[in-house]
């Protein structure tokens, strides 16, 4: 059974990842990766526009399918090797979370619904994925890269 994933990073950040078709969280640390499975749904929270930076985004960036093989190792300066897991990105519009936190498990009734975006990886609901896929306008089929296609959701489980 696949599981849904929030992973958080710089808008700048996630649309190198989604034009390269892979993702990399908590700067690039392997552990979170491993526990993201061939068939799982992540979707991509941007809390700010630049890595480092203040400028708000507070964006959904991305959502997609995470495709077969295991977390790899690249480099991309001396002394940074990151990891990284190949994700199929569906075509979908960027969207606010603000509109969505009386709505989203994960966010509701919280005054603080930030905080726990500093683990930089959570597990949701696929209740919680439902809806920020529908507000994305998310198009799994659209992508031609994509190995499974297996994130149909339906209205009827909101």
């Amino acid at each position: 059974m696949s599981r849904n994933w929030l992973a958080v990073a710089s808008a700048e950040h996630v649309r190198q990842g989604r034009q390269a078709g892979f993702m990399q969280v908590c700067h690039g640390k392997e552990s979170p990766l491993r526990r993201i499975k061939y068939g799982d749904h992540v979707v991509y929270y941007s809390p700010t526009l630049n890595f480092g930076g203040k400028e708000k985004c507070q964006l959904f960036t991305a959502i997609g399918t995470v495709l077969s093989g295991e977390p790899y190792q690249v480099e991309m300066s001396s002394g940074f090797h990151p990891y990284r897991r190949n994700v199929a990105w569906a075509s979908s519009i960027e969207t606010p979370i603000l509109p969505l936190l009386d709505c989203l498990e994960f966010t509701k009734n919280k005054k603080n619904w930030g905080y726990q975006f500093r683990y930089g990886l959570i597990s949701i609901s696929e209740r919680d994925m439902t809806i920020i896929s529908k507000a994305m306008q998310a198009n799994f089929d659209d992508n031609d890269n994509a190995e499974n296609h297996n994130l149909i959701f339906s209205m009827e489980t909101i």
